[in-house]
C-alpha cells in the first residue's frame, strides 16, 4: 500500500489535526509542471484540517528576469546587496509567483490571501558594505496570520518584507520561512527545493539529529552547494527555536509532500530535534507490527518465523524502536533467570532506516536491561548477522552448549545451525 493511502494516512491525523505546517517553496518548483500536483497535496493537507502557510521564494524568476531585460542582478537570493534596478525585478517576480499561487490554490477550491506580515528593517552597512534595499526580519504579524488560518484560509507570503514608512526590502526566503514557523509555533517547517534533500559531499542525508547537523555545518559547510547551504543552516536554527521537525524534499517528486509527511521513510531529508525517538515497551496492539516488520527477515531466513500466538505468549520480552511514534525496529530479550541468562532475539531493523545506528541503540538497550536484571551473560543467535553482533555488539563466537536446557532443545530441533554468540556481563 502507497503511503499516501488513506490508511497510511489516517494513523497521523490525530497528532496534525490543527497544527501548523510551514511550506517554503523555491520559486524554481513554483513554475515546475508539478506544481499542480503539489497543490493537490497541499489541499488533502488543508481537509485534514492541517493548516498551511506558504512561503516562496523568487531567485530563479529574478535571474531571468534580469536575462530577459539586459538587466544586472546583484543579487539573487536576498542575502546579498539589493540594488534598485533588482529590487524592482524581485518586486515583479515575487508579484508573479505570488498570483499564480494563488490562482493554483483557488484552482482546488482553496481560499488564499497574500499577505503583508513581514515586518523588516534594513540589512544595512556590514563590513563597511551597504547591503541597500536588502532586509532581515524584524517581526511577524502573527496576530494577521492566525486570524487568516483560523477562517481557514492559507496565507501566502512573498520574499519581501515591510517598514513602518512602507518601503518595500528584499529579504530571504529561507529566513521568512523559519520567522513564521517559529512565530507562530509551527511543528513542521518543510523546505520544497528542486533537490533530494540536503546533500553534502554528494552523498544524500536521509535524517540526522539537529545537533549532528551542527556540527557538519562547523566542520564541512563547504560540502553543501550554496542553496542547501542556506537549507541546512536554517533547519538547524529551526529546530533549535522549538520547531520537532524540518524537512527538505524535491518539489518535482509527484505525489512527495505527502509520502514526506504521512510515512517512515519520506523521501527527502528530516532534522529532528532531541525528543524525535524513543524505545518502548510492545504492546498486544503492536504484535501485527511486529510481524509486518520482520517479514522480510523472515522470507530470506534471517530470522525464525513467529506467529502471533507466538509473540502474543512472550509479548513482554519484546521492543519497538519508534520515529514519530511509528515503529521502525524491534528487538526482544528473553530471560532465563535460573541460570542468569538472557537471549537477544528478533532484532530487526527496517531496509528504510538501516545505516543510521539504530540496530546498535537497541542492543544496547538489551545490554541496559540485562544488567539492570542482574543477568550474567547474554546470548543471541544468527545465521547471517554473525559478524554484526560480533564488531558493533562486542559478542564472541559460543557454541550450542552455552544455551539453557531448554533453549538448547528448541535450537536443536529447528534445524538452523545458527551461530550462538555470547558477551559476558560481569
Amino acid at each position: 500500500m502507497k503511503p499516501t493511502d488513506l490508511r497510511g494516512i489516517l494513523q497521523y491525523i490525530p497528532q496534525f489535526r490543527e497544527k501548523t505546517f510551514i511550506l517554503a517553496i523555491d520559486g524554481a518548483i513554483v513554475t515546475d509542471e508539478n506544481f499542480a500536483t503539489l497543490l493537490l497535496d497541499v489541499a488533502v493537507l488543508r481537509s485534514l484540517n492541517i493548516r498551511v502557510v506558504l512561503v516562496h521564494g523568487a531567485s530563479a524568476q529574478i535571474k531571468s528576469l534580469g536575462a530577459e531585460q539586459n538587466t544586472k542582478v546583484s543579487d539573487l537570493d536576498g542575502t546579498g546587496i539589493t540594488d534598485a534596478p533588482t529590487l524592482k525585478l524581485a518586486l515583479t517576480a515575487a508579484n508573479r509567483l505570488t498570483h499564480e499561487i494563488l490562482e493554483g490554490l483557488s484552482a482546488n477550491d482553496l481560499r488564499a490571501a497574500s499577505t503583508n506580515v513581514i515586518i523588516a528593517h534594513p540589512l544595512g552597512i556590514l563590513g563597511g558594505v551597504d547591503h541597500q534595499f536588502t532586509g532581515k526580519v524584524e517581526r511577524v504579524d502573527t496576530e494577521l496570520l492566525q486570524t487568516l488560518l483560523a477562517q481557514g484560509v492559507v496565507p501566502v507570503i512573498p520574499p519581501l518584507g515591510f517598514d513602518g514608512d512602507g518601503k518595500t526590502y528584499r529579504v530571504n526566503s529561507d529566513g521568512v520561512a523559519l520567522a513564521v514557523a517559529e512565530a507562530l509555533k509551527a511543528i513542521k517547517l518543510i523546505f520544497i527545493t528542486s533537490s533530494d534533500g540536503l546533500i553534502c559531499n554528494g552523498q544524500l542525508i536521509r535524517q540526522l539529529l539537529v545537533a549532528e547537523l551542527e556540527k557538519l555545518l562547523q566542520t564541512n559547510s563547504a560540502g553543501f552547494a550554496p542553496p542547501l547551504l542556506s537549507k541546512a543552516q536554517h533547519a538547524a536554527a529551526a529546530c533549535k527555536a522549538g520547531i520537532p521537525r524540518v524537512h527538505v524534499i524535491n518539489g518535482r517528486v509527484d505525489e512527495g509532500l505527502l509520502a514526506e509527511v504521512f510515512s517512515n521513510e519520506g523521501i527527502g531529508t528530516l532534522v529532528y530535534a532531541n525528543e524525535y525517538q524513543q524505545i518502548r515497551s510492545a504492546k498486544k496492539k503492536d504484535i501485527r507490527a511486529i510481524q509486518l516488520l520482520t517479514q522480510a527477515a523472515v522470507d530470506s531466513d534471517e530470522l525464525v518465523k513467529r506467529s502471533r500466538a507466538t509473540i502474543e505468549k512472550s509479548l513482554g520480552d519484546y521492543y519497538l524502536f519508534e520515529i514519530d511514534k511509528n515503529p521502525v525496529a524491534c528487538v526482544a530479550l528473553h530471560i532465563y533467570p535460573e541460570q542468569k541468562k538472557g537471549e537477544l532475539a528478533c532484532l530487526y531493523v527496517s531496509a528504510s532506516h538501516e545505516n543510521q545506528g539504530i540496530g546498535r541503540k537497541l542492543i544496547q538497550f538489551v545490554e541496559s536491561k540485562a544488567r539492570e536484571l542482574n543477568l550474567v551473560e547474554l546470548l543471541t543467535l544468527s545465521t547471517q548477522a554473525f559478524t554484526y553482533f560480533q564488531s558493533k555488539g562486542g559478542f564472541a563466537e559460543g557454541t550450542p552448549d552455552d544455551l539453557p536446557a531448554g533453549r538448547r532443545e528448541k535450537y536443536d530441533l529447528s534445524g538452523r545451525n545458527s551461530k550462538v554468540l555470547v558477551k559476558k556481563l560481569k
